[in-house]
């Protein structure tokens, strides 16, 4: 019995991500799962230097502000809910302090212009066709950092303004690095707050928008995170309580596709070993001081001096010191 639809995953035409590739992460919350376990598996990664974002406008806005490098400077904050913060920026970046904000935000900001340069790939994870405008100025905002909800216009972006925007920042990122290839995805993330039916209006707005984006430029590739959840697995019993996000088993499924797509098959060996040693790692011992244990932290030690001398790029400082008992 077939219990799953086949989904055919477009392939990066021969080239892969290897882990001495920079990737750069940016958009939803869904990058972070995939940018987390990308980093867990030690590949070098750099994720949403502005936070979390949502909408193409605050994806393309930030992308471009990494190319420009432009110092952020007090016009660039407000005050609110005794706390200084960035209508560009997601609420771990405010303060109390307006110099420590914009330290933090110009210093992300520096980091991500030199990482972006450098980069080999860069993922782009969009959520929402929905975007927030300040009624007062026009602005777009990519968090509302629970300011009232007449501040702001909601909009639902249109097809052509999502690819106009996508295509400038593809055209400014071309510039900076010609290097770069670009992986779009879909967030599985549900924003049921927006409605049922106005959330697939938006998703359906972002996957067209994308997909003729795509096809114009031979350096993007589109990888079908949505589709695996949607039309795959299609159940809730993929998603959180919340009925929203999708669960550790569904992120799981569709990292374990993305890592199948976009890597050689000659690391599916080296990816399992450091999957080992990372359960290893987060192994809580009930009784740290037994002779088994100790020789099981000699054992994951040796692994690891092995893996470092054959793949001498890749950081195990952290577990080398915790099975080395330092």
């Amino acid at each position: 019995m077939k219990l799953f639809v086949d989904i055919d995953i477009p392939l990066p035409g021969g080239t892969t991500i290897r882990h001495t590739d920079p990737v750069l992460l940016i958009g939803s919350c869904f990058t972070q799962h995939i940018g987390n376990r990308l980093a867990d598996l030690k590949f070098t990664t750099l994720q949403n230097p502005n936070g979390i974002l949502f909408d193409p406008h605050s994806v393309c806005s930030s992308l471009v502000s990494y190319i420009e490098n432009k110092p952020a400077g007090p016009a660039d904050l407000f005050f609110l809910h005794e706390l200084w913060q960035s209508w560009q920026h997601h609420s771990q970046f405010s303060g109390m302090e307006p110099e420590d904000v914009l330290a933090g935000i110009n210093r992300a900001r520096q980091e991500a212009h030199a990482f972006l340069k450098k980069s080999r790939w860069l993922i782009i994870t969009l959520g929402t066709a929905f975007s927030y405008r300040l009624q007062q100025t026009g602005e777009a905002v990519a968090n509302c950092h629970r300011a009232p909800a007449q501040w702001f216009n909601k909009h639902l972006m249109e097809i052509d303004d999502i690819v106009d925007g996508l295509r400038t920042c593809l055209d400014s990122l071309h510039v900076l690095n010609q290097e770069l290839r670009i992986i779009f995805t879909i967030s599985p993330v549900r924003h049921i707050r927006d409605g049922v039916i106005e959330n697939n209006r938006s998703k359906a707005r972002l996957i067209e928008a994308v997909h003729q984006v795509v096809k114009n430029y031979s350096n993007t590739h589109y990888f079908p995170a949505y589709e695996l959840v949607i039309d795959v697995l299609r159940d809730y019993r993929f998603y959180d309580i919340d009925l929203v996000h999708p669960n550790y088993a569904a992120t799981d499924f569709v990292f374990n596709k993305f890592i199948g797509s976009y890597t050689a098959p000659e690391l599916s060996g080296l990816i399992e070993e450091i999957k080992k040693i990372n359960l290893a790692f987060r192994h809580k011992p009930s009784y740290p001081a037994t002779a088994a244990h100790k020789k099981f932290l000699e054992s994951m030690h040796a692994r690891i001096q092995t893996l470092q001398q054959t793949y001498p790029y890749l950081d195990f400082n952290e577990e080398e010191r915790y099975f080395a008992g330092r």
